[in-house]
């Protein structure tokens, strides 16, 4: 009986004992919860803010990426203090580049719009806008209202899309996109974010682009931000070309 429960103790410390290592793993970095098949998604970026610091672009271009989104605005207000640097640095490069805002459940569309398109030059060979719809301090405990928060989305949509002549792609984690993007805007391409498995959106939609994880380590920035986000299009390199064509 001794022996039995010896072994059964020696099994259960090898179990957590691998258990710990593997979280240790995927903390760091190491190894991801998803690993996209390169074959299925051949084209892959990054997106970047003031949280990677000083990033050299002709490094960072250089490992297996081709697009890149950069922060530029949030809210009404805030500019990211990286973005003017990151936006030159970027543009030096081969890779396709695009501008993303945080939005804001507390700032008018209209005020947001402005705050971006203040910043944010008006260049066709950029990518379309992208709209990031995620939850921030208390905000998914409580919850903005619905319809409030498509009223303000729709308002920044239509003055982004009119002003750079793009329809903006809206970013959100599944559950933005189920309270807040299920059944509507339908018109606007979708980059959903899950960084545990293939995202699945409550509506049935196609994604546009997927972040996959953000525990990535590339070569290239030196911020306070050891990780860096990776996320896949959805197409061959030939679809990627002529989507924004």
């Amino acid at each position: 009986m001794k022996k039995y429960i010896k072994l059964l103790i020696i099994l259960t410390s090898v179990l957590i004992l691998s258990a710990l290592i593997t979280g240790l793993l995927i903390y760091c970095g190491v190894i991801h919860f998803n690993n996209p098949s390169e074959k299925r998604y051949p084209i892959r970026g990054v997106d970047v803010s003031a949280y990677q610091g000083e990033v050299d672009w002709e490094i960072l271009s250089e490992q297996g990426i081709s697009f890149a989104f950069i922060k530029a605005t949030e809210g009404s207000s805030f500019v990211d203090r990286k973005f003017a640097d990151n936006y030159d640095g970027a543009m030096k490069t081969g890779l396709r580049i695009g501008a993303y805002h945080f939005f804001s459940y507390d700032s008018s569309g209209e005020n947001q719009a402005k705050n971006f398109i203040s910043v944010v030059p008006k260049d066709d060979k950029l990518l379309p806008p992208v709209i990031d719809l995620e939850f921030y301090g208390d905000k998914e405990k409580n919850l903005p209202a619905k319809t409030k928060t498509q009223q303000e989305l729709a308002a920044l949509i239509a003055a982004l899309e009119e002003h750079y002549g793009k329809k903006p792609i809206i970013y959100a984690t599944e559950k933005s996109y189920r309270l807040y993007v299920a059944g509507a805007f339908v018109e606007n391409d979708i980059w959903i974010r899950n960084v545990f498995t293939k995202p699945t959106l409550s509506d049935g939609r196609e994604w546009t682009f997927w972040q996959y994880t953000n525990r990535e380590r590339l070569q290239g920035y030196s911020g306070v931000e050891k990780f860096i986000d990776m996320n896949v299009f959805n197409g061959t390199k030939e679809d990627f070309e002529k989507y924004f064509d």
